[in-house]
This record gives C-alpha cells, sequence and structure tokens, in this order.
C-alpha cells in the first residue's frame, strides 16, 4: 500500500483502542485486554473507506452485543489530527470510517513525489534471493516451456527487488550426465553420416536440425580428420566444439528476450571442485543410506518420501539427483542464500520431496528452498491447439515465437495465469493491436495520458504540482476509485512476492487501466476551471507513473505515442 494507507490505517487503529481505552476508564465497558482486530475494505464504498470488527472479536471480553461496544468506541473516540472523518455503526457491530479528502489528496501527491520509486517497499528487509529459472537442456534450442519459465522467473525477479529483497538470478547449466552423452552420440552420428553411409539414428537420440548444423559446422573446421580416431576422443571433440555455441545461443537468446542472469552456473563445477563427491560423504554420515547390491541409497522415506532412492549406481557412477543436491547445498549453505526459489516444469513434482529430504539430512533448513511449479503451454491459432514434435525438432522454439510475437506481448501473456495453472497462448490475440490485448490496452492506457498532456503543453498549458487545496477538488466517484487502486501498488508487489505470482501485478496494472478509461470519460479535464483541470491532470500522471512502473517491473516498454 501507499504509505498514506498505512497510515490512515495505523491512525483508525490507534482511535479505535484509545477509545476502547477511555470507555474502559469511565465504566462505559468492562476492564478487559484488547485482542487484535481487522481493518479491512468494504465491499460496498458506499459502506465507507474502511471498516473494523473490533465489536465483535471483543464480546466475549467486554460481555456486551457488538453493537453496544461499537457504541461506546464511536462516542469515546477521537480523530483530531487524523485522516478520519467520521464513524457510523452498521449491521451487528461494524464500525465504518470515512476519510477526510486529504487522504485521496496525500495519495496522489505520494506518487508524484516518488515516481520510479513508487510501490516499492522494504518488506523483504534486504534478504538475500537467488532465483533459478528456465535453467534449459544446454543440448539444444529453447522450448515454448521455457518461454514461460523465463517471463515467469524475470519478471518474479523484478517483483522481489521492488519488495525489498536482494534477488540475483541465475541459469544452471546442466553440461554434464547423460543428456551430455546423449548430446555427443547425436553429434558423432550426424558427423560420421557426412562419410559413411548405413549410419542410423537411435529413436532416442537427438534429432534437431540444430545437431545437424553443429556436425556440418565441425565438418567444415577439422573435415574427416575425426572419422578414424576413437568414439571417446571424437564425442568428446564434438562436444567440445557445440556445447559452448548452444550456450552463447542461450544467453544471446534469453538477452533478446530481456532476461539477463548474475550467474551461469555450469553443473561440470560441481564435479570438479569436488562438492559432489562431498556430498555423499556428507550423506552417508548423515545416518540415512545404506548399501544394496552395491548400490549406495538414500532413506527418502525417513523424509516422508514414498519411496526411498539410489544415489550412487553399483557401478559407482552418481544418478543425477546428487549434483542436484550439491548445487542447492551450494546456494543454501556455500553461498548462504537466505532463500533459493526455482521455477520448474509440473513435471518435477514428485523431486521436490526428494531434494527438500536430502537437505535436511544434510542440517538445511528446506524451507530455504521454494518451488515454483508451473503448468503446460498450448499455443492457439484461430482457435486450434498447434502440436509440435520436440524429437522430430519441429517444436515451436523460443526463437520462433519472438519472430512471430511481440516480446511485450510474450512477457505479459505468460504472467497472465498464476504459474500452476495451464495456459493457452492466443497468438492470434498476442499480436491483435485493439483493447482485446491486455498489454495493447494498457500501453494505450499509458500513451493516451502522455497524449492528453503533449496535447495541452501544445496549447501552452503545462502541467504543474497542485496544492492540497486543489487536489482535495478531486471528489467523483470515479477518481476515488482510480486514486484507490493507485494506492494499492506496494500491497500488490508485496502479495505478489509472497505468493510468488506475477500475475497478481499484470491483473493490477490491467485494473489500473480500465479505472482510468472509466475516470476519463465521466471526468473532463480541459475545459474545467484551471484549479480542477491542473488537479485531474496531476491524476493523469499518477496514473501514468504507476502504469510505467508496472510495465518497467515486467521489463515491457511504455510507449508515449501509438
Amino acid at each position: 500500500m501507499s504509505v498514506i494507507v498505512d497510515i490512515a490505517k495505523e491512525q483508525i487503529k490507534n482511535a479505535v483502542i484509545q477509545a476502547a481505552e477511555n470507555a474502559m476508564e469511565k465504566g462505559e465497558l468492562e476492564k478487559a485486554y484488547l485482542t487484535d482486530f481487522t481493518i479491512e475494505v468494504p465491499a460496498n464504498r458506499d459502506h465507507g473507506d474502511y471498516a473494523v470488527n473490533c465489536a465483535m472479536v471483543w464480546a466475549r471480553a467486554f460481555h456486551k452485543a457488538p453493537r453496544m461496544i461499537a457504541e461506546a468506541i464511536i462516542g469515546n473516540a477521537n480523530f483530531d489530527g487524523s485522516y478520519i472523518k467520521s464513524a457510523e455503526i452498521a449491521g451487528p457491530g461494524f464500525i465504518n470510517f470515512f476519510l477526510k479528502e486529504d487522504y485521496y489528496s496525500d495519495i496522489v501527491k505520494d506518487v508524484i513525489e516518488k515516481k520510479g520509486d513508487y510501490g516499492k517497499s522494504d518488506y523483504g528487509r534486504g534478504k538475500r534471493v537467488l532465483v533459478e529459472f528456465v535453467s534449459a537442456n544446454p543440448t539444444g534450442p529453447m522450448h515454448i516451456g521455457n518461454a514461460r519459465g523465463g517471463a515467469l522467473g524475470d519478471c518474479l525477479a523484478s517483483v522481489l527487488e521492488a519488495a525489498g529483497y536482494y534477488t540475483e538470478r541465475e541459469f544452471y547449466i546442466n553440461d554434464a550426465g547423460n543428456q551430455i552423452n546423449k548430446f555427443g552420440l547425436s553429434l558423432d552420428l550426424r558427423y560420421l553420416q557426412l562419410y559413411k553411409e548405413g549410419i542410423e539414428m537411435p529413436e532416442d537420440s537427438y534429432h534437431g536440425e540444430d545437431i545437424i548444423n553443429h556436425a556440418k559446422a565441425f565438418a567444415d573446421v577439422h573435415g574427416d580428420s575425426f572419422v578414424e580416431k576413437s568414439e571417446e576422443e571424437r564425442r568428446k571433440a564434438l562436444v567440445e566444439f557445440a556445447l559452448p555455441k548452444n550456450i552463447e545461443g542461450l544467453e544471446r537468446d534469453l538477452g533478446k528476450y530481456r532476461i539477463t542472469y548474475d550467474t551461469w552456473f555450469k553443473e561440470s563445477t560441481l564435479h570438479k571442485n569436488g562438492e559432489t563427491a562431498r556430498i555423499i560423504e556428507l550423506l552417508k554420515q548423515s545416518g540415512h543410506t545404506y548399501e544394496t547390491e552395491g548400490a549406495l541409497w538414500f532413506k527418502a522415506t525417513d523424509f516422508g518420501c514414498d519411496k526411498d532412492f539410489v544415489l550412487v549406481r553399483a557401478n559407482g557412477v552418481p544418478t543425477y539427483v546428487v549434483p542436484d543436491i550439491a548445487y542447492h547445498y551450494n546456494k543454501l549453505v556455500t553461498r548462504g542464500f537466505d532463500k533459493a526459489i526455482d521455477v520448474l516444469g509440473a513435471d518435477h513434482h514428485g523431486y521436490v520431496p526428494r531434494l527438500k529430504g536430502a537437505l535436511t539430512a544434510l542440517g538445511v533448513d528446506a524451507d530455504k528452498l521454494d518451488v515454483v511449479l508451473m503448468q503446460m503451454v498450448r499455443l492457439v491459432r484461430d482457435g486450434e491447439v498447434i502440436k509440435a514434435s520436440k524429437r522430430s525438432g519441429k517444436a515451436i522454439t523460443l526463437v520462433t515465437l519472438l519472430d512471430e510475437v511481440p516480446i511485450d506481448a510474450a512477457r505479459f501473456f505468460f504472467n497472465l495465469r498464476e504459474p500452476n495453472s495451464h495456459f493457452d497462448f492466443d497468438l492470434d490475440l498476442a499480436v491483435n493491436e485493439s483493447n482485446s490485448n491486455p498489454v495493447y490496452y494498457v500501453q494505450y492506457a499509458y500513451a493516451r495520458i502522455c497524449s492528453i498532456i503533449r496535447n495541452l503543453e501544445a496549447e501552452g498549458i503545462t502541467l504543474r504540482k497542485c496544492n492540497a487545496e486543489e487536489l482535495n477538488m478531486l471528489t467523483s466517484p470515479e477518481e476515488k476509485e482510480l486514486i484507490l487502486h493507485i494506492a494499492g501498488l506496494t500491497g500488490e508487489i508485496i502479495a505478489s512476492a509472497k505468493a510468488y505470482d506475477p500475475a497478481k501485478i499484470t491483473h493490477y496494472v490491467e485494473e489500473l487501466a480500465t479505472k482510468f478509461h472509466k475516470f476519463y470519460s465521466a471526468c473532463r479535464v480541459k475545459g474545467e476551471d484551471e484549479a480542477l483541470m491542473m488537479a485531474r491532470l496531476n491524476l493523469c500522471s499518477a496514473t501514468a507513473t504507476v502504469i510505467k512502473n508496472v510495465l518497467d517491473l515486467l521489463k515491457i516498454e511504455a510507449p508515449e505515442k501509438m
């Protein structure tokens, strides 16, 4: 909330408590301990700006009907020096508070004064948070799920920053393990196909066009010099040639998507510096492992999992989960982040308890790891779902999506739904330049305000700051509704940070655009007396500031002309 909202609510709370204490001193209420109560916005604004349920909460303590308690509180209340204009009893004992015009005008002034900082808070108190997202397999291009994860993770990190957390973004590169072995196999066979006949690609190998291109590029450099070398040497050379190019491509494509990471963390470093081996030893020492038929197992059932799992195979090779455990140990212990947030696909549902169980066994507070599980995305065109096969190499990638859909639309659309909901991405709507397109609708509201200010300036009318008396003229229902929505930005950012859900922010700014258009239709800016015109122009400017602040959080452009 705006700091003005916080002040007003604190004033209401203090006024109620002081009134109750006054009533107890006078003997109108029994002496009692005053428990907490709720201050909330009524569903119907005609019932006041805020409603308080203290009389119902204190009924048992005071041994009185709530309405009698409410009457005693109002009869002993003093609102001097506050935003409170009046209070009245409603229903069984609710107390409705009505605020002065200064409350609304101070909100507008607060936005104008803070500008780009409006909406930010110290809620997170500088706690260090690491957000890991996308972390796509480096053996091939990013798919549509990565596009959603990228927009979600990046916007979540921005929201956390605005809420007062120290936030870093990280990409985890899986440059070791089975997928790299399969990558090497696929490159090897495509390379050999250039020089030999009868080389077949296994069903479970990578069939994408990128593999073919890498093999051809390798051949352009080395010719057939690796054909007769050992399989191990040839595959190692092919991987070392192709993998850095893929990683560079990931960084380039994500940069185009307006995503920049603080760290690109390689899995291979965990093996090279011995952290993976150390984790195995620490888990052994924890007393939660056992050996069966030469394999080392973790007692995951000790930590609420449905079954135990293998840490090290009988051949001495660790399973994929071991470097994952080591990686998260590195995040929370070695690097000391207060919170690690992973944005993962919904298929990782069963994986999370395993990881948390292992961290607990290592003496790490597993609550420091939060996982955002993201549901699948379907691409829709002309009302029909677009089907594609990743294995055949015909999947729609992040790059091909951004070739078709504006980046602003992609980032906004992927944050229209909470992460755990399935999402149909409407390609036709994303490119539609009309109010039916939510990102266009929001951007148009901003551009419209810029146009209003620009056109008035062309007529010699320059925006200036208003005094309190002028801003107190903003009394229409549409003006108050718009101001109250503006006041809620900080609260929405905090709520979004707590829920790990940037969709709250997109919904907020959509509603803000709607309330602005409603205000502009009902309240003339030009043509009123100078004081009222300038007050409304200040409200327009404050609205524009809030829209831009939200779009900046989402890394979406705020165009001044459309």
